[in-house]
């Protein structure tokens, strides 16, 4: 197994070309620490490497997809310029490798997603969600812009209207709601995620294999011109980081309180 080196993402192959990645940090509900947030760039390249692969299938451990950032990452992008670097590099990376990687790619959300694992859930190829699996991009709540992946995907999944609506209020959606605006591919039953993306990899893995990178290829090119949009908010959100906003959403978050913004006093 060529996948040594990825120390939260364990790897299962299956028949016709199927990969099983899972991350697995489930103590922490998959919450990507500085390592995994790494990682899960760099897998994507190594997949395309791989010959034995012909489609992945990405889930998380235990009862979470992945419940965001690490929050001691988080708060030392607060206080720490070099910190806030790394991430901007880092998480440019993630969205830039999935956009890129040729293989098709299966999500199944089998819990919570936020942070750089909803960026992993949504913009594989296919995304399976849990009926009572939750998702958010909770920028606004920490006080920093929604950058990551929202802003080069969520308009052209769920349109500008719904997308604006759930970016600027960071509202938690379910999988029936998701499923209904478009921002996943299907919703079913809990117990059924994993094997639904396990049944559509295993076909994928037994299609034409040129046929279908070439036209993932060819439909990504509406992801490479929503780029400039995308490296904008990333920015921003970076820049966020720095300011006081930031320091009372990530205190708020681990006092387990609401934030007091001070740009809203």
């Amino acid at each position: 197994m060529p996948y040594s080196d990825f120390a939260n993402l364990r790897f299962e192959r299956r028949d016709h070309g199927v990969l099983l990645m899972t991350i697995d940090r489930p103590e922490f509900m998959n919450a990507a620490d500085l390592r995994l947030h790494r990682d899960l760039s760099r897998v994507w390249p190594e997949v395309d490497e791989d010959d034995q692969t012909r489609v992945v299938v990405v889930t998380g451990a235990g009862k979470a997809f992945s419940a965001g950032g690490d929050l001691a990452m988080i708060e030392e992008m607060t206080v720490s310029r070099e910190a806030v670097l790394t991430q901007l590099r880092d998480a440019a990376a993630l969205v830039h490798a999935l956009v890129e990687v040729e293989k098709p790619v299966v999500s199944a959300i089998n819990g919570v997603a936020v942070g750089a694992g909803l960026a992993v859930a949504l913009l594989s190829d296919i995304s399976i969600m849990a009926e009572t699996a939750r998702l958010t991009d909770g920028h606004v709540r920490l006080g920093v812009a929604a950058g990551d992946h929202s802003v080069i995907l969520w308009p052209l999944l769920c349109g500008m209207a719904k997308a604006k609506y759930y970016l600027l209020t960071a509202d938690f959606i379910d999988g029936r709601e998701a499923e209904r605006i478009g921002l996943v591919s299907r919703c079913v039953p809990d117990d059924e995620v994993l094997g639904t993306a396990l049944d559509i990899a295993d076909r994928l893995g037994q299609g034409s294999q040129t046929a279908i990178r070439w036209t993932k290829r060819s439909l990504n090119h509406w992801l490479r011109m929503a780029g400039p949009a995308f490296e904008h908010s990333l920015a921003l959100e970076m820049l966020g980081f720095l300011g006081e906003d930031a320091a009372e959403g990530v205190a708020a978050v681990r006092e387990k309180r609401p934030a007091r913004f001070p740009s809203g006093s």
